[in-house]
Formats: C-alpha cells, structure tokens, sequence
C-alpha cells in the first residue's frame, strides 16, 4: 500500500530548530514533487516548501532562509530543516506527493501529519 508518513515533530522554543522526515513507501518519490504544508491552529493547511521532481527547492517568502527541504532518493525520503523558529511556526506539518514536475494539486498521496510546537 502506497503512503507517506511524517516524523520529526516535537516541542521547540523559539531560535530552536527540528528536521522533519516525509518517508515513502509503496512508490518511489524520485518522479514526484514532494511538498511541506503548514497548518496552524484554526487556520487552513498551507504549502510552505515544495521540492519539484527535478530536486529544485521552493520556498515561500515567511520561511526562506531558514527552511531548507531536501531528498534523499536511496531512503525514498524528503526531509524539511526548520531552524530559527518562530511561534508563528506551529501546527501541524503535512508531506504531500504529487506525479507532477511542481507542487500543484490534487495529490496523489498525504501524510498524516506531525505536530510542531514553537514555544518557550
């Protein structure tokens, strides 16, 4: 059965940093675009990162510099590095694939989530 699954999420105070890991199975991400959504408390899931098929990054504006989203094809994972964390940074983050060269719906496949908490 094809999935993704996230980890990595935790408790981190502010200026903290948390690495979160989107492992496949079941299919290769290697032809997928492979995107990182934000959803905070009360608010709609947004995309925050998106790694194309072609293994170029994409952030959106609030996160570059200090989010970084890599692959790594031999484990069949997308990892998002998140350092300087801020409080407005917490919720739930979702991994999402999608059989396209960019990060544009529907996806095929969602994780169900990991639990970030920026606080002091």
């Amino acid at each position: 059965q094809a999935q993704l699954a996230e980890s990595g999420g935790g408790l981190v105070q502010p200026g903290g940093s948390l690495r979160l890991s989107c492992a496949a199975s079941g299919f290769s991400l290697e032809t997928y675009a492979i995107g990182w959504f934000h959803q905070a408390p009360g608010e709609v899931r947004e995309g925050v990162s998106c790694m194309f098929s072609d293994g170029s990054p994409y952030y959106v504006d609030s996160v570059k510099g200090r989010f970084t989203i890599s692959r790594d094809n031999a484990k069949n994972a997308v990892y998002l590095q998140m350092n300087s964390l801020k409080p407005e940074d917490t919720g739930v983050y979702y991994c999402a694939a999608v059989m396209k060269r960019v990060c544009e719906g529907p996806y095929a496949y969602w994780g169900q989530g990991t639990q970030v908490t920026v606080s002091s």
